[in-house]
């Protein structure tokens, strides 16, 4: 059994309170890039309902994009594309991931009853 570091990993979730659903995730080798997925899934999930913002320069695998979600009738989207853009979120992000704690960002939909969660992690050795 050897012992061996996967890197970092990205979910996105969909819940309404007693169910939850991932809509997509991701493992990279580095917490920029987690900082990077995350971005963009939040402005690609943003700019599905509101106005489109210029595209993303750099780019991982488009394979590896969330599903889409519906907003109804809340600022999930204004949220979501403020988290992704504003360089405070982004360093709190980056300082919680450099410290061995999630990234964590949620947006509520309250028209629905629904939460949309933004995860980043270190992930922990994994025996192999």
């Amino acid at each position: 059994m050897t012992r061996r570091m996967t890197g970092y990993a990205a979910e996105v979730t969909v819940s309404d309170g007693q169910r939850f659903a991932t809509l997509g995730g991701v493992a990279v080798h580095n917490r920029r890039l987690v900082l990077l997925w995350l971005r963009r899934q939040a402005l690609r999930l943003a700019n599905g309902h509101g106005l489109p913002l210029a595209a993303e320069p750099v780019r991982l695998s488009t394979g590896d994009d969330v599903q889409p979600v519906h907003f109804h009738g809340s600022d999930a989207p204004d949220e979501l594309r403020r988290w992704a853009t504003h360089s405070a979120h982004q360093e709190h992000a980056i300082r919680a991931l450099e410290a061995g704690f999630p990234a964590l960002f949620t947006v509520l939909d309250p028209a629905v009853g629904l939460s949309l969660t933004l995860a980043g992690w270190r992930d922990c050795p994994a025996d192999r």
